[in-house]
Parts: structure tokens; C-alpha cells; sequence
């Protein structure tokens, strides 16, 4: 059965993937906000990535352990199963190195207007790399549908439209600027 279908009457996945939506979709417009706001123009960036640093300690190391207390669950982190802990290191350091990512990208655009194109191009691209990642790791190229494939390329044109189609303000016009004397 579909995961989306009408007979499924558990979507509280879809709930907190919407979170998610709303949460990453704000993202890159706070972050780019933030880093601007530093008051210093060369180091605003690394200064904002460490603020982030600080949210993501205490979202993801400090309320964890909170809530794996008061449910009685193992706080003893150096216990967790090697595996486990290495590749959620990893994903948690692939996460941290986008977010680094993210800013520099900010650092070099030529204006504000920007950070949609750079989100949309984060945002259309990452679920690609996603999907193609996830189906290889699943070994299911050999249950691929057209429309899986179509659903690749309709992000990559969406990423592509939204990125070419960002609203930005004209570029002014050097023939019709006078020139004072």
C-alpha cells in the first residue's frame, strides 16, 4: 500500500515532516538575517555559525538527554551501539558541514535577493542526492518507476526555475545613469 494512500490512518510521519518543511524552509532566510546582523563583515558568518553550533548543542545534546532521562532511557552515551553513534556522528557532521556550507554560499552572493536561489538550489538538490543515495544504499534500482525518475527531474527543474526566476531587483542601467561633471 502507498505510504499516502487513504487507507493509511497513521500519518503523523507527515506531521512532523511538514515541521520540518516550515523549520528548513526559514532556514536560510534566518541564518542569512543572523550573519548579517554581526556588525562585522568579515567574520559575521563564522560568528553566526557558531550561534548555530550553540542551537544545535542544545537542541540535539542537551534536550535529548532531558527527555531520554525523564523516559528512563540510556544517557550513557559512550555505551550506545558503535555503529549507531559512528554514522549518526557522521550525519550529524554532514548536517553541520551543509549549515557551514550555507553560509559561506551567503558570504559570496551578490546581494540579499539571493538567498532564495541559493536555498532552492539546497533545498531541490539535497532530495535528488537523497533519493538516489537512499536507492542505492536499498538496492532498489530494479523497482524504479517512471514516475520516481520524474519526480527527480521535476525538482531539478523546479530548483532550476525558482533559482533562474528569483525576484530581484533590476540591475541599473549604465547608459541611463548621467554622468556628473
Amino acid at each position: 500500500m502507498d505510504a499516502l494512500s487513504k487507507g493509511d490512518l497513521n500519518m503523523q510521519y507527515l506531521y512532523y515532516a511538514l515541521i520540518t518543511v516550515v523549520c528548513w524552509g526559514t532556514y536560510g532566510v534566518c541564518m542569512h538575517i543572523g550573519s548579517s546582523n554581526m556588525g562585522d563583515k568579515e567574520n559575521g558568518r563564522i560568528m553566526a555559525f557558531l550561534w548555530v553550533g550553540l542551537a544545535y548543542f542544545l537542541t540535539a545534546v542537551v534536550a535529548p538527554l532531558i527527555i531520554l532521562k525523564l523516559k528512563g532511557g540510556n544517557i550513557a552515551f559512550w555505551t550506545f551501539p558503535t555503529k549507531g553513534w559512528q554514522w549518526s556522528l557522521i550525519a550529524g557532521t554532514l548536517g553541520a558541514i551543509g549549515a557551514l556550507g550555507v553560509l559561506l554560499a551567503f558570504g559570496k552572493m551578490p546581494s540579499p535577493a539571493y538567498v532564495p536561489v541559493i536555498m532552492s538550489i539546497i533545498f531541490a538538490g539535497a532530495p535528488m542526492v537523497n533519493a538516489i543515495v537512499s536507492t542505492t544504499k536499498e538496492g532498489n534500482w530494479a523497482f524504479v518507476k517512471p514516475p520516481f525518475i520524474a519526480g527527480i527531474c521535476m525538482a531539478a527543474i523546479g530548483g532550476y526555475l525558482i533559482t533562474k526566476y528569483t525576484p530581484k531587483p533590476p540591475k541599473a542601467n549604465p547608459a541611463k545613469v548621467e554622468k556628473k561633471t
